[in-house]
């Protein structure tokens, strides 16, 4: 079993902002597999399953990520090695896409929640989506939407992620980093 998790913050107002990449490559997953809806209350989120492959929208903010988490992996019984968050990056260039295990959360709300929740050794696709010229702009910045000229390359980003993370299952961390990481762009080569 695999458990895909997409972070970012529920409701229209939030959609195409930088923080929610990770949702936005869960509804590509969802939308190419044809994952159906097992949602339930306990689980505060938005629960797709196709086989053994299941994709998760927290719908708890940001913050309170993990608490989702935990209750999908506890009731499927999944293991931390069996989970992958795809997340936005503010320490990576827009179109750049990169794969670790465990490691700090560089300051993202969403990852010290999982990490608080459920652990530290899960995989992580990291997005990148810019940084703001000045720390003191980073909030502002992540729930700003992408600009129009930028719009289109977070398209292609969200298919190539789509793309690969259905390959991950098969893939040690290794051949992930060197088959499919990205820099600086989709068209930019690895």
């Amino acid at each position: 079993m695999t458990l895909y998790v997409g972070l970012g913050n529920p409701g229209p107002a939030y959609e195409k902002t930088r923080h929610n990449i990770g949702f936005r490559v869960i509804d590509r997953l969802v939308a190419e597999t044809g994952a159906r809806n097992i949602s339930k209350k306990a689980f505060e989120g938005e629960l797709y399953r196709q086989g053994n492959l299941f994709f998760l929208k927290p719908l708890t903010y940001m913050n309170l990520s993990g608490r989702s988490i935990k209750a999908v992996m506890n009731f499927f019984k999944i293991s931390l090695e069996d989970l992958v968050v795809v997340h936005d990056d503010i320490d990576l260039p827009l179109g750049t896409i990169r794969y670790k295990v465990g490691g700090s959360s560089g300051g993202h709300n969403g990852l010290k929640s999982i990490d608080e929740y459920v652990g530290k050794e899960y995989l992580r696709m990291r997005m990148g989506v810019g940084k703001p010229t000045r720390k003191s702009e980073v909030v502002s910045y992540v729930l700003a939407p992408f600009t129009p000229e930028e719009e289109a390359e977070v398209e292609r980003l969200v298919d190539y992620a789509a793309e690969v993370a259905l390959k991950i299952p098969s893939l040690s961390l290794d051949e992930l980093k060197s088959r499919y990481s990205l820099k600086g762009g989709v068209d930019g080569g690895t």
